[in-house]
């Protein structure tokens, strides 16, 4: 063998490896060297963000066709007698965000915090009430089909992809064998993408540590600290508490699995609708109900709000507390629905769980001008506080979906 052809069979050996390896080892190796890159060459780590972007982008790119073909194959190729179990997901999906809300109460009340309110006026348009949450996701349900998978409306395309698969069940056997080998091809695609993961998230941690650091969240220690301890009570001690209740068996395999192979990626993507296929190809790796799963999960990227939660009843008592406004009992418990049913429709208002805090706040006479402050505080922390909520809402999917299916053992 020439020197030359060496060279290549070692190059080839490599590529192979580092994409057929363990994904999570070479997330981490990724995330090492974004950190080296941006500590000793800034200028270079703000240029690899655009790999950070391209990542994230092309998730989001695939996601919304991912998730209607692969709902409207699962229903339309579902077996006679065959059933989703969605109904038990839905419930844990809602009893984990309410519990979260509450957590979120009783931290901010045994450590309670308070902000300094002079952050510059932000022009936004957060939703008035419960009523224009709601309506917005009446209005993402008979979304047209094109504009909800052109817009990432998961709500309309979830509904269209229920639509189509049950009307497909009539169809004839090569029409419903062509939607399942598209959901095949559109799967192959995902896991490319989904291999690229580790190049993404050095493009990403190299170009917001240079361009942001962490000395903006300093001053802002105490509550990132009520914020992050909140969500990682929800994902080690309450979501497996749910689950064990469930299941009545050890849950903390499924936690760490999803953790992982999930609040990780979704760490760094911050995005719950990018991390969508992730979430998809773990549920296939452990080998879950794809009738179910290929539903459960986008609707979770929807309504599975435990983090975005946290966020608003932390940041709403923030500010109650700054201005002295007394809490009792009944109020709190008031807020904490509030904020559930708020973040269930957190992703059809532009700008996420930060701009459902003027509607909690609301609740307690704080006024539009006061709130918005709050809203730019969160945007300040969300370098770490929408990481963190956004990984405990997709790794979240995962656990309670895998507790209705069966979950997998020593996985």
């Amino acid at each position: 063998m020439s020197l030359e052809e060496s060279k290549t069979s070692s190059s080839s050996t490599f590529i192979e490896k580092f994409f057929g390896g363990n994904l999570v080892l070479r997330i981490a190796v990724g995330i090492v060297a974004g950190v080296v890159l941006a500590g000793f060459w800034p200028d270079a780590a703000k240029s690899a963000m655009l790999l950070g972007n391209l990542f994230v982008q092309a998730l989001k790119a695939v996601a919304p066709v991912l998730v209607l073909v692969l709902v409207a194959s699962a229903l339309a190729n579902q077996k006679a007698g065959h059933h989703a179990d969605l109904r038990p997901i839905v419930i844990l999906y809602l009893i984990g965000t309410l519990s979260a809300a509450f957590l979120a109460v009783l931290l901010s009340t045994l450590f309670p915090t308070t902000l300094t309110l002079n952050v510059a006026d932000v022009v936004m348009n957060p939703p008035q009430g419960i009523g224009e949450v709601l309506n917005n996701l009446l209005f993402k349900i008979v979304d047209n089909p094109i504009s909800a998978v052109m817009n990432g409306n998961f709500i309309g395309i979830l509904v269209w992809g229920v639509a189509i698969g049950l009307t497909m069940r009539h169809a004839k056997d090569e029409s419903r064998a062509m939607l399942s080998d598209l959901s095949h091809a559109v799967t192959l695609i995902v896991r490319f993408v989904i291999r690229l993961a580790p190049i993404g998230i050095f493009g990403l941690v190299a170009g917001n540590l240079a361009e942001f650091g962490f000395s903006a969240l300093q001053g802002y220690a105490r509550i990132l600290t009520v914020l992050l301890s909140a969500m990682l009570i929800m994902a080690l001690l309450i979501n497996p508490l749910i689950v064990f209740i469930k299941t009545r068996r050890n849950p903390y395999g499924i936690v760490f699995t999803a953790l992982r192979e999930s609040g990780i990626t979704a760490f760094f993507t911050r995005s719950s609708a990018a991390n969508i296929p992730v979430n998809m190809a773990l549920c296939e790796k452990l080998k879950l109900d794809e009738n179910t799963y290929a539903v459960s999960i986008p609707l979770g990227a929807t309504i599975n709000m435990g983090g975005a939660a946290i966020t608003i009843t932390v940041l709403t008592l923030a500010a109650v507390h700054t201005l002295g406004i007394p809490v009792d009992l009944p109020s709190a418990l008031l807020l904490s629905v509030v904020a559930a049913l708020s973040a269930c429709g957190a992703s059809g208002v532009a700008g996420g769980s930060l701009l459902l805090i003027p509607l909690s706040c609301s609740l307690f006479g704080i006024s539009n001008d006061i709130a918005m402050q709050v809203v730019a505080v969160g945007f300040v922390i969300s370098i770490l506080q929408d990481s963190a909520e956004t990984a405990l809402n997709s790794s979240t999917d995962v656990v309670f979906t895998a507790a209705v299916c069966g979950m997998p053992d020593n996985r």
